[in-house]
């Protein structure tokens, strides 16, 4: 099975290839495993980067060397290897590479008010991970002392069977004097 990061990489290679070619976006270019902002020992997934011209967002202007969007990838399910937590794309039990836990800590993108996550869903439907997603998120919030609540839990925006896409949202609150986080996901099929 492939791995993520070669999933990333492709999906990088593809996004770059559809911004070119497509109308008004040609000012944006995706990057994989790029040091965070705030956290230097840390790389984020995949970035979306303006492409060699300023532009202005909210009074702030941004560069080629600026994040625009920071984007973790995670697999679903999670491989069945080592080390490696089912409960991933959004916890992981020993340390600090749980996808929506990175940016609820502020460990990815605590520079951002808004960040994604992308799933590459090999097994099972939308509906399997997003009952799964919340009820990881929902015994997580149970927990004593839980920096987790139901306010984590993932809505659905749009599924398209068809085209094997599926949109949802979720906002976490952090700590730590960090903006909330919007989380934007993209679940794609992929099996």
């Amino acid at each position: 099975m492939v791995c993520e990061r070669v999933l990333t990489d492709q999906l990088c290679g593809h996004l770059n290839g559809a911004a070119r070619l497509s109308e008004g976006w040609s000012w944006v270019q995706f990057r994989t495993e790029v040091p965070d902002e705030v956290r230097s020992g840390r790389a984020v997934d995949l970035t979306a980067k303006p492409c060699g011209v300023a532009i202005i967002i909210e009074g702030r202007r941004h560069t080629q060397f600026d994040t625009l969007l920071p984007i973790e990838c995670k697999r679903l399910p999670t491989p069945e290897e080592p080390g490696r937590d089912e409960r991933e794309y959004v916890v992981t039990g020993c340390g600090t590479t749980g996808g929506i836990q990175r940016f609820k800590l502020g460990l990815h993108g605590a520079a951002h008010r808004v960040a994604a996550m992308i799933a590459y869903v090999q097994e099972l439907g939308f509906a399997h991970w997003l009952a799964q997603v919340n009820g990881w998120i929902t015994a997580l919030s149970a927990e004593k002392g839980s920096v987790w609540s139901g306010s984590d839990l993932l809505a659905l925006l749009k599924e398209d069977s068809g085209k094997g896409l599926c949109t949802l949202q979720s906002r976490h609150h952090r700590r730590g004097g960090y903006d909330d986080c919007d989380l934007r996901h993209l679940w794609v099929r992929m099996n």
